[in-house]
């Protein structure tokens, strides 16, 4: 399985304090059968994130996981905020694409509900040759928040499920109907820490999405095929359409 949300890379954001950490964290993942992790760092004001150093970073934790035989694979990406994205250049917005494919971005909507801002950002994002995977859409949920989801899924967009809300928590019965209607495309830790909150773990929320009949068919694309296509910059068409209300 492929977890494409967490924050891994030691003393960055609000992640990881040290590589120990680092480790830490990857050692869940292959407990839980994760194989690769995209390393996905805050992009956003503040949090000071240098773009250019994301490469080095990722390979010192990599060459940590070898010396340790953690049979995990670090893959180079970023959460990137919404309001960030104007800002940078296409070269950044590569070096921060999930896998450095150069097509899929994680991006991160602006506080509260989604709303005509993010439409429009994918959109924009598109004519720059760029994709758009939103980051648990379930954190933005508003009253017209599934009709909403629907729009940015008819342009392209693809969504993407914070795990331990799947499995359990308050905003488990958004994400199931979500699931029911075909709006979850991939599924994530969003890990921060091997101690603290969530842990590098999505099998917990994966058991929860094959519940789901609809999607039980789909459930390999979603948590391998569908995200490793996005570390090869490739153009997706899921194998799943959102259902007709």
């Amino acid at each position: 399985m492929i977890d494409v949300h967490c924050h891994l890379l030691p003393a960055l954001d609000d992640g990881p304090r040290d590589i120990s950490d680092t480790v830490a964290m990857a050692r869940q993942a292959a407990d839980d059968g994760i194989d690769v992790i995209v390393a996905t760092p805050h992009i956003r004001d503040d949090h000071d994130i240098v773009i250019g150093e994301l490469e080095t970073l990722v390979a010192v934790a990599n060459q940590a996981l070898d010396q340790e035989g953690v049979p995990v694979r670090i893959a180079q990406g970023g959460e990137i905020a919404a309001e960030r994205i104007e800002s940078l250049s296409a070269e950044e917005l590569r070096l921060v694409s999930l896998g450095v494919g150069g097509s899929w971005l994680l991006v991160e909507p602006r506080p509260g509900p989604i709303d005509d801002h993010l439409v429009e950002l994918v959109d924009r994002l598109h004519h720059r040759k760029f994709h758009v995977l939103v980051a648990h859409p379930e954190r933005h949920a508003g009253a017209d928040f599934l009709e909403r989801v629907r729009r940015l899924v008819e342009r392209g967009a693809l969504m993407q499920a914070t795990a331990s809300h799947v499995a359990d928590g308050p905003a488990s019965p958004t994400l199931l109907r979500m699931a029911e209607d075909g709006l979850i495309h991939a599924i994530a830790s969003d890990s921060h820490s091997p101690t603290v909150g969530r842990p590098v773990m999505i099998s917990h929320g994966v058991e929860r999405l094959a519940e789901i009949d609809y999607l039980r068919p789909h459930i390999e694309w979603i948590t391998t095929d569908g995200p490793a296509a996005m570390l090869r910059g490739e153009h997706i068409k899921p194998p799943f359409e959102p259902v007709v209300p």
